[in-house]
């Protein structure tokens, strides 16, 4: 009956949304209605509300609706959604300021010479919109007003002509700031933390081990990353359209002719280039500059981009050349210098300003800021004089930020019932009864996506269907892919929603501003090509995860906050890297062999055997690092039997855990059912769930005897596999943390020297010490801190605290204190007087932690250097398959 019930869900939303009912109140509305039916019918055939739903009752799931509707809005980790309203006002904004007038009138002159010139001058603009406004119905209105007419006038085809602006109006769901962009960021975060869950539980059915390594996890996603991600490919899409607008040009020129410039390029034309381009680039380059270099997060970029925009309108709405245009802008720039040239300068932080040059400084900061909020009032002033802008703009951000967060909404409360009447199941055992894993699941989902967006808005698909369909394919060991490529990969795909006939947004919104002798036929006809596009687009960026992957990765290894060298993640890449180090050089291996030949005689028996084991382990090291090349090459081979077989029994095994649970939630239901009426129907369930377990019996038989051999042996491949990495890891360590004490140590020779006096003055004080109070123990506690911040000085310091400790107010004993004070000078004695002797050595530890510190003592660094970074960017961008260790 829950498929009944499923199909019901289904089928009231269809007709709701094809009723042109509104999407808000559509998807809440068919949940809640079938969620009630399903109630009532339970209640009246089966004597129990619960009857008719996968799992628990109505009471459970609609809780689970408003549980996810309050996750939208209540949960810290998702403020990324504070980002919307922000880049909606900045869209809106440049939209009413005709930014985007100004750049197609511009660019068409400087284009236009070329054969095709408009048509690229087109998707440029369409580009500098998108990732300025990202509002594509804006986009596309204010391109088919200015440039449809041009276009045509200059005998453009009219196909070609809708097709470049609909599509080129489309560019903003894709290149960042995206609002599409954020919501799958948002929905991907929770999607990886279902997947994570469910690799967790396939590594322990398939292993047997409790726990699964962290470099197994899959990793979440976030609006920057998904706007990093979706960098490169957006560009790519941009230059695909012009160099099809170009080469249909060449083919055909009466279809796209050069239209030659009416003026000349002289230095007035240049200048109005300048002035039209200069700022929406700088904005650009504000707001996506901040998120990549990680100055801003993306909901403070948002606000960034907001202000710009609102300074923009200040100068472009009043009439040109009235006095006083430009000066709230003139004054926005040079409060921005201002800014830039203090926190370049001076200590910014209020906090630990000491100085007074440090106060400068903050005055400085202080001026700027009054400045910045000096030009955007005056802007904010002119925007809401000017035809009421400021008004409209808000109104108009109010209204689409509610659109949007009530659809959010209104799908937490679908999705919800969705999974009541086991959707969710009946997907996840459609994709993985598929056959070719993940690759047929991943087209099947991309086919699906496709096919909605000629029906639904690309919020309704990215929220009703990616919760559903993410953790699949993200769960997938096999594929292994990230979330930001699956997010960018989706993007890419909702963008043709926009596109795709019959109910295609931008084709409706060319449809109202083109002229009648524009025919709708050739408007379709004109968009097919650029769907043809976006389609060869998403087959390249499927085909090559780095174009996603590389920009992300580069960014966060290469910030402040990078993930340190020992992160789980990284393990298999520095390994890669530090093996491909070793085998192009002797550097290692020499500045093992130059520290072996060292005399450690002048050290201290416990430094002395632990630099020896240091040795000895980065010799280790090296055996190791050579022994899993050796390992995974056995693996290697061993898999090309051994992966077929796996294949076939894991599907066998899936498919018994389907029964398996099938037979359990049968179990827990008929035990539910005591009454007399029900007996014939739990005798019914009973025979069903007996036939499911002899269908499991049947399975298991099927499995091919060979396995648990097979199966066995590989096991202990990878485990040696594993063995290697983790002896390696471990004798790495090893060979570079003991070296780098005792270096510490004899680098900080001259400050322990330099503590002598004091420590020899210490006694007098001590023989002489107040009883009372605690300024005896606060005097040899700053000592014992003195030591304590020098290398290898933890002994003397301990004896130090020992006399601290003894001339406490409540239990003083002097004579304890001066024998405490006795041992830290004898210790003091000794270390002065094995570290004169040694100083020596430190010239060869040094060369040697040097030799070995991007090989083997790698893994000991607090960060990464540039090259390591980029090394571990491309490496950790292509998607590995870890299926073999499930």
């Amino acid at each position: 009956m829950e498929l009944y019930f499923l199909a019901l869900l289904i089928l009231l939303m269809a007709m709701a949304l094809g009723s042109g009912f509104p999407v808000a109140f559509a998807l809440p509305g068919a949940a809640i209605l079938t969620v009630g039916a399903a109630a009532g019918a339970g209640y009246l055939f089966a004597g129990s509300t619960d009857a008719y739903f996968h799992s628990g009752g109505p009471q459970q799931w609609l809780s689970a609706g408003v549980t996810n509707l309050r996750g939208v809005y209540w949960e810290v980790e998702r403020d990324t959604l504070i980002a919307i309203p922000l880049f909606i006002f900045m869209g809106i904004m440049l939209q009413r300021s005709k930014i985007a007038e100004d750049l197609l009138v511009t660019m068409a002159k400087l284009f236009g010479p070329v054969p095709g010139g408009l048509g690229i001058s087109v998707v440029f603009v369409g580009a500098l919109l998108a990732a300025t406004t990202g509002i594509v119905g804006a986009t596309v209105v204010a391109m088919g007003l200015i440039s449809l007419p041009a276009m045509l006038r200059n005998n453009y085809s009219p196909s070609l002509a809708t097709g470049t602006i609909a599509a080129s109006g489309t560019l903003g769901q894709i290149i960042p700031p995206s609002i599409v962009l954020i919501i799958l960021a948002d929905q991907l975060a929770s999607a990886t933390d279902q997947a994570g869950t469910a690799r967790k539980a396939l590594y322990k059915a398939s292993t047997g081990e409790i726990s699964m390594p962290s470099e197994f996890a899959v990793a979440s996603t976030s609006a920057g990353e998904m706007f990093l991600g979706a960098f490169v490919p957006g560009i790519l899409l941009v230059l695909i359209y012009m160099a099809y607008i170009l080469v249909f040009a060449m083919i055909n020129p009466k279809s796209a002719p050069a239209v030659p410039s009416e003026g000349g390029f002289d230095r007035a034309f240049w200048g109005e280039v300048a002035l039209t381009l200069v700022p929406p680039l700088a904005l650009i380059f504000l707001v996506l500059g901040s998120i990549i270099t990680g100055v801003a997060t993306v909901n403070q970029a948002g606000a960034i981009g907001a202000a710009g925009a609102l300074i923009m309108a200040g100068y472009r709405l009043p009439e040109k050349g009235s006095p006083r245009t430009f000066v709230p802008a003139m004054i926005a720039i040079v409060s921005l210098g201002i800014m830039t040239f203090a926190l370049a300068n001076f200590e910014m932080n209020l906090k630990s300003a000491s100085t007074a040059r440090d106060m400068m400084g903050i005055y400085i900061g202080v001026v700027a800021v009054v400045g910045l909020v000096v030009a955007l009032i005056w802007s904010g002033l002119r925007v809401m004089k000017i035809e009421n802008t400021l008004h409209g703009v808000m109104l108009e951000t109010a209204k689409t930020t509610s659109l949007v967060f009530i659809i959010l909404l209104g799908a937490a409360m679908l999705t919800a019932a969705f999974r009541a009447f086991g959707g969710e199941e009946l997907v996840r055992e459609f994709l993985n009864s598929l056959p070719g894993g993940f690759w047929t699941q991943f087209i099947i989902v991309m086919l699906v996506i496709f096919i909605l967006g000629f029906f639904l808005d690309f919020i309704e698909i990215a929220v009703v269907v990616v919760p559903i369909v993410a953790p699949i394919l993200l769960m997938d060991p096999g594929a292994n892919i990230t979330a930001v490529w699956l997010g960018v990969m989706i993007g890419l795909n909702i963008q043709t929603s926009f596109l795709t006939p019959p109910f295609g947004f931008a084709l409706f919104y060319l449809r109202g501003v083109a002229p009648p002798s524009v025919k709708t036929v050739q408007m379709y006809k004109g968009v097919v090509a650029f769907i043809t596009l976006q389609l060869i687009a998403l087959g390249i960026v499927g085909a090559y995860p780095p174009l996603v992957n590389y920009l992300p990765n580069r960014v966060s290894f290469l910030s402040d906050n990078a993930p340190p060298p020992r992160n789980p993640k990284l393990q298999y890449c520095i390994e890669e890297y530090t093996a491909g180090v070793v085998a192009d050089g002797d550097g290692p291996k020499a500045a093992i062999e130059r520290a072996m030949q060292l005399d450690l005689g002048a050290l201290p028996r416990s430094l002395r055997k632990d630099l020896e084991g240091s040795f000895a382990s980065a010799e280790e090291a090296l055996v190791s690092l050579a022994s899993i090349a050796t390992a995974e090459e056995a693996v290697r081979e061993a898999t090309q039997d051994y992966r077929p077989l796996r294949v076939e029994v894991r599907a066998i095994e899936k498919e018994i855990r389907t029964l398996e649970e099938e037979a359990e939630a049968l179990r827990i239901t008929t035990s539910r059912m005591r009454s007399e009426d029900q007996a014939a129907k739990r005798a019914e369930l009973e025979a069903k769930r007996e036939g499911m377990l002899a269908e499991v019996e049947s399975l298991k038989a099927t499995i091919p005897a060979s396995w648990e051999g097979l199966h066995s042996t590989f096991a202990e491949l990878t485990k040696a596999e594993q063995k290697a990495r983790v002896t390696y890891r471990r004798q790495a360590d090893g060979a570079w943390e003991a070296a780098y004490e005792t270096n510490a140590a004899l680098m900080a020779t001259p400050a322990f020297v330099a503590l002598e006096g004091e420590l020899r003055e210490m006694r007098a004080y001590i023989e002489t010490a107040p009883e009372t109070g605690s300024e005896a123990e606060d005097t040899v506690n700053a000592l014992a801190d003195k030591f304590g911040e020098v290398a290898g000085a933890g002994d003397v310091a301990s004896e130090l605290n020992s006399a601290r400790r003894a001339l406490r107010e409540k239990r003083f004993d002097r004579e304890k204190a001066l024998k405490a004070y006795d041992d830290a000078l004898a210790e003091y004695e000794a270390q002065k007087e094995w570290r004169a002797a040694a100083a020596s050595l430190q010239p060869g530890v040094t060369a040697y932690l040097e030799g070995i510190k991007g090989t083997l003592g790698l893994r000991s660094q607090p960060r990464l250097d540039r090259g390591e970074a980029l090394y571990m960017a491309s490496c950790s961008s292509v998607h590995r398959d870890i299926s073999l260790n499930f």
